[in-house]
């Protein structure tokens, strides 16, 4: 009996069938585009995993809902969110919701939070067909002053 796969890169129907998944390129499986597909950040999988815990929490059920790995993800996520609530998660997606963006890019500039354009085009290539430095200097500004106030 063969496991079940999770994940089968390229679509056989499209020309673009035979391209290997790559990030930098906004190449991305298929069903990574599928309308019911949605880019999380950390700030937001750190939400639902603490949800799900203070769930598990107080139905006193904590170690049969939780386990062992999901809290370990919990505690890093709880590390590596940069926005603690879902309006300083919304106020931040906002500052991008206007340009033309790959949600990808979105979250990445939302985990990462990089200072610069110069930064950002470092660590998220794709950015550099999609919005000019100044452009993109301009956002994180507003980006920084929102998780300043937040």
């Amino acid at each position: 009996m063969s496991s079940p796969t999770f994940f089968q890169f390229g679509n056989s129907a499209a020309p673009e069938a035979d391209l290997e998944p790559n990030a930098a390129e906004l190449i991305f499986p298929k069903h990574f585009e599928a309308d019911d597909c949605e880019t999380l950040v950390i700030s937001e999988v750190n939400l639902l995993l603490q949800c799900r815990h203070d769930r598990a929490l107080a139905k006193e059920t904590l170690n049969e809902e939780f386990n062992e790995i999901q809290q370990k993800t919990l505690t890093y996520v709880r590390c590596m969110a940069k926005f603690k609530n879902r309006e300083s998660i919304r106020d931040a997606r906002q500052v991008f919701a206007n340009h033309q963006m790959h949600e990808f890019e979105i979250a990445q500039l939302l985990n990462l939070c990089p200072e610069t354009a110069e930064e950002a085009f470092a660590l998220i290539p794709s950015l550099m067909d999609r919005v000019s430095e100044n452009d993109l200097d301009e956002l994180l500004k507003e980006l920084h002053n929102k998780m300043t106030f937040h």
